[in-house]
């Protein structure tokens, strides 16, 4: 079975996600990789040196720049000729690349899957993680996007694969890039943090959440989540929100401030190795899934606990 795995990147370097993915990958065939983008001739050679990577294929053309899903996936589909299976990290780009490649193929897509069962059988989490369900394609062809903590990261050297430059369909005109607001931070990314404090409700307004949480976070360098109440209540912009319907997040270390944990945030947080929580309310369902927790006003404990690290 030859997989083709959509290689996320920013035109420059090659994206932790696109690790994962390649790692799931493997576990179905021979593992190829299309970069498609505009002046990323360096980001296919740095794809190339991923370990188990038997090809890469260039596709670098202007309509690829911003990696709209309307012109990619087109792409896509086209190069599915040759390949089996389509996966990709179930991140925000790939999410709205992989449903158009299934459309276009007219295939059921197999969304976030946590494992490889067999050459078409997987697993996969429901009710917002509280099952998980084994699931059979019968489709000739596969599209599936990975849950990018439930597979190691794939070396990212070692590889010796070859690069092909690749031609599709140019702009569709079904979309335009206008522009893009990227928050920038000095802090781990959070998909890749391997410690993240988060914040949540309970920290009362904007203000105060950068007083009480970044500080811990910079003493222990770590990345800066928020629950959705937080993010709704617009303490912090929506690229910090952890959750099922934020980012999906497994780090060595997850300290949840004022978080009482609702579903949807354990969604998305309940793989980490080690959580710790700290809440006044002793009954709060975050304490059902810490390893530690501290029955303790946030505004005290968190303070004292910044100035002893």
């Amino acid at each position: 079975m030859k997989t083709l795995v959509w290689v996320e990147h920013d035109n420059t370097a090659v994206k932790d996600a696109t690790l994962a993915a390649v790692t799931a990958a493997s576990q179905l065939g021979e593992v190829h990789l299309l970069v498609a983008g505009s002046g990323c001739a360096a980001v296919a050679d740095a794809a190339a040196q991923i370990a188990g990577v038997g090809k890469v294929h260039l596709a670098d053309d202007a309509a690829y720049a911003n990696a709209l899903a309307e012109n990619v996936a087109p792409l896509v589909a086209s190069l599915m000729a040759d390949h089996d299976a389509f996966v990709a990290t179930a991140t925000t780009t790939a999410k709205n690349i992989a449903p158009r490649v299934a459309a276009l193929l007219d295939v059921m897509q197999v969304s976030e899957i946590l494992s490889v069962e067999g050459p078409k059988t997987f697993t996969r989490p429901i009710y917002a993680g509280n099952a998980i369900a084994t699931v059979e394609s019968s489709d000739a062809k596969l599209v599936i996007t990975v849950r990018g903590t439930a597979f190691a990261k794939a070396a990212a050297t070692g590889g010796s694969g070859a690069v092909e430059a690749v031609s599709g369909a140019s702009a569709s005109g079904l979309s335009t890039f206008v522009g893009s607001e990227i928050a920038k931070s000095e802090r781990p990314e959070l998909t890749s943090a391997k410690i993240i404090v988060s914040g949540g409700r309970a920290l009362k307004d904007a203000e105060t959440f950068q007083q009480v949480i970044f500080p811990l976070a910079d003493k222990l360098n770590a990345g800066v989540g928020a629950s959705r109440a937080a993010v709704d209540a617009g303490y912090v912009p929506n690229d910090y929100q952890v959750g099922q319907t934020g980012k999906i997040v497994a780090p060595e270390v997850y300290v949840a401030v004022g978080i009482s944990g609702a579903i949807q945030h354990l969604a998305g947080m309940k793989d980490s190795k080690t959580i710790i929580a700290i809440n006044k309310d002793e009954d709060a369902p975050i304490f059902q899934v810490a390893d530690i927790g501290l029955v303790a006003d946030l505004f005290t404990a968190v303070p004292e606990l910044t100035s002893k690290l």
